[in-house]
């Protein structure tokens, strides 16, 4: 079983799709079908099964799919570690990156770093924060940027510490919070647990809220336009929305914040472009 056929399990378990895994793979449908006979006759047995366009993978095709992540994960260290064994800093760089550090801060970042070393790649993925950890967690990237409290017991640093407030057009008093429309973030893991902890120190009632939105930029917009109130981290704001801000402060007057981590493992820094990135950050933020 070559690299070929690794992606191939790999692309087929992930899209459960074979004419979309054969595109991925620059293979006609066909072909992709034809190489995993091969491969069953190779290790003599059934890898999938198909029912109508349902694939489902066997036990014994699992764990060819498991091998098949391990292998290729191992073949990515050693051609990286290929690479650094030289002088010069080159290669790819693999980051995950929370939506909202890719928006507002990332770009003048990786322009700086690519200025200072213009043979490395940079790919990035952008995504909520528990995606980004996940994708981390894989070792499907180098270093993660997250937004909120995450158990990760390796290398980390604090990039930022930001307020998260209470937003509205108009004045109100946060006694009436239970009867006035919420605008909510519907993907708010990275400070949903506090934000229900500082709401229940206050109310017996949940909150109202009217709208789930995906989008932080979405929920301002509606705050603007008088449709109710957002919670909405200091990131999002800008003296230009003029907008009223209130500070969320428990009762026993700690600050509602949200903290941005950079997470990556300590083996990674061993990679010449990982190392220099890691410190490009600590020294720049």
């Amino acid at each position: 079983m070559n690299e070929k056929d690794c992606l191939m399990l790999k692309y087929i378990f992930e899209m459960q799709n074979l004419t979309k895994a054969a595109e991925l793979l620059y293979m006609t449908p066909p072909a992709l079908t034809y190489r995993l006979q091969q491969l069953e006759k190779e290790f003599g047995v059934q890898i999938m099964t198909k029912n109508g366009r349902r694939i489902e993978f066997t036990p014994e095709g699992r764990y060819l799919v498991q091998y098949a992540k391990r292998a290729l994960l191992e073949l990515r260290k050693t051609r990286e570690h290929m690479l650094n064994m030289g002088s010069e800093v080159q290669g790819t760089l693999r980051l995950g990156v929370s939506r909202a550090i890719a928006l507002y801060r990332l770009p003048p970042i990786l322009k700086n770093f690519l200025d200072l070393y213009p043979k490395v790649e940079i790919n990035v993925n952008t995504g909520i924060s528990d995606e980004v950890f996940e994708l981390l967690r894989e070792e499907d990237i180098h270093v993660g940027i997250v937004r909120g409290n995450y158990a990760w017991s390796e290398e980390k640093y604090l990039i930022r510490e930001e307020n998260v407030y209470i937003v509205s057009k108009d004045q109100i008093d946060l006694r009436d919070l239970p009867r006035i429309p919420r605008i909510n973030y519907k993907n708010s893991s990275d400070f949903s647990e506090e934000i229900n902890s500082w709401w229940y120190e206050r109310f017996n009632e949940p909150p109202r809220i009217t709208m789930q939105v995906d989008n932080f930029e979405i929920c301002k917009e509606m705050v603007k336009n008088r449709l109710g109130y957002a919670i909405i981290p200091e990131i999002f704001l800008s003296p230009e929305d003029q907008l009223l801000v209130t500070e969320m402060v428990h009762q026993n007057g700690q600050t509602i914040s949200l903290k941005t981590w950079m997470f990556y493992r300590e083996s990674s820094r061993q990679i010449t472009i990982v190392d220099r990135f890691v410190s490009h950050i600590v020294s720049h933020i």
